[in-house]
């Protein structure tokens, strides 16, 4: 799967960081992967639940495209929040996904379908994401998907 990022308009860089966040959980939500990119700062600091930080678009277009072909989630119950400042926005949501592939270290998958709390903590500069850092309850979703 090749994913492209695509520039935003001038206009659009002029939205609260509220409105990039709800932007990019709607296109996660739509599948859009280059309308998630283009919200994206360049060297966006993505904090995963577990394993390495990535650093800069590249890393989480790579991402992104093995959670593609691994999971198939929409995002559900979603309530955001935002500070003062306006540039910190967190989110929690519902996971509704199906376990398409198994993924290295995980239970093997058979199209097993999970629902899941999680949560997301965002920080926006100069009208695009500069940080994404996701939490859920791991072992949880390893039991949701091992029956």
């Amino acid at each position: 799967m090749r994913l492209i990022s695509q520039v935003l308009p001038n206009d659009n860089l002029n939205m609260t960081a509220l409105e990039t966040v709800k932007l990019y959980y709607q296109s996660f939500n739509q599948r859009n992967w280059s309308g998630m990119l283009a919200l994206l700062h360049p060297e966006v600091r993505h904090e995963a639940n577990q394993g390495e930080v990535r650093v800069g678009t590249e890393l989480f277009t790579e991402f992104l495209g093995k959670m593609d072909e691994v999971y198939e989630e929409t995002l559900t119950d979603m309530v955001f929040f935002s500070e003062p400042s306006g540039e910190r926005v967190a989110v929690e949501f519902t996971v509704n996904g199906i376990y398409k592939k198994t993924e290295e270290g995980f239970p093997e998958a058979h199209g097993q379908s999970y629902v899941l709390p999680a949560g997301a903590f965002l920080e926006v500069k100069n009208g695009r994401i500069a940080r994404v850092t996701t939490y859920y309850n791991l072992p949880l979703w390893i039991e949701l998907v091992s029956k």
